[in-house]
């Protein structure tokens, strides 16, 4: 597992741990930009990709583990290197336990701030802070397939909007996280039950109207959530992908 910090020339730098190495981290969930906009492992290891909208997202999620006196964080763009089949398969099968072992996870809504929120007040004639339910609500990162692991492996989830402001956690917002993904309160709390405590059609009924950008990420985003590793076949397509994730599933 590649690990990311900054010096103290604000600089970042990746080191890789295994097994019982691993440090405390924080970890990053967020919704891709362009992917020509995101900070790439090999740009990250060449001192470059400064100048890219998605290195705000890196210096993010640095400053708030320092907050947290954590030395180490993770973001999946520059953490895994894409280029290595074996890598990306590793990753992929173990992204449910990195964010389950994460001593914090921050969910940066990157079209959540007080410009959103303004312009739902006055076309809504609401007061500021059902604004900025709404808009929180409204967030992107709910439709996506992969965040809906992000939201539920974790023991501590923090919200946080465009301009890094705290907008809550994953126990105080349950009211509107449950209204938005019909998640139930059991696997929101602090302490969630086991995801075996759901049966599968409640589980599949989570990622049901969520979008990958790869059409097989539905069925590989959905490994955590079974507890289940399988091999990655990009090209397979969507519907044998998810073939052989419920064959995995009931073998």
């Amino acid at each position: 597992m590649h690990l990311l910090q900054i010096g103290a020339d604000g600089e970042f730098s990746l080191t890789e741990f295994y097994g019982k190495q691993i440090p405390e981290y924080a970890i990053l969930s967020h919704t891709w930009i362009a992917s020509n906009e995101e900070v790439s492992f090999k740009e990250l290891v060449k001192g470059r990709g400064k100048g890219k909208a998605g290195y705000r997202k890196l210096h993010f999620c640095a400053e708030q583990a320092v907050k947290d006196q954590l030395q180490y964080f993770w973001v999946d763009t520059c953490c895994i290197d894409k280029a290595s089949s074996a890598e990306l398969q590793e990753a992929i099968n173990s992204m449910f336990r990195w964010y389950q072992k994460a001593k914090k996870c921050y969910v940066y809504l990157a079209d959540v701030h007080s410009e959103t929120a303004t312009k739902i007040q006055t076309e809504h004639g609401i007061s500021s802070e059902q604004a900025s339910r709404l808009a929180f609500r409204r967030s992107r990162w709910f439709t996506r397939g992969w965040t809906l692991q992000e939201l539920i492996a974790p023991k501590s989830v923090d919200f946080f909007s465009a301009q890094g402001k705290w907008l809550g956690d994953r126990v105080s917002l349950w009211k509107d996280i449950h209204q938005v993904t019909n998640i139930p309160f059991e696997a929101l709390q602090k302490e969630p039950v086991a995801l075996s405590q759901f049966t599968v059609d409640q589980r599949l009924s989570w990622a049901e109207n969520r979008e990958t950008t790869r059409e097989e990420d539905k069925a590989y985003s959905l490994l955590g959530i079974f507890d289940l590793s399988m091999p990655l076949l990009y090209g397979e397509g969507q519907t044998k992908a998810l073939m052989r994730l419920h064959q995995t599933r009931e073998s």
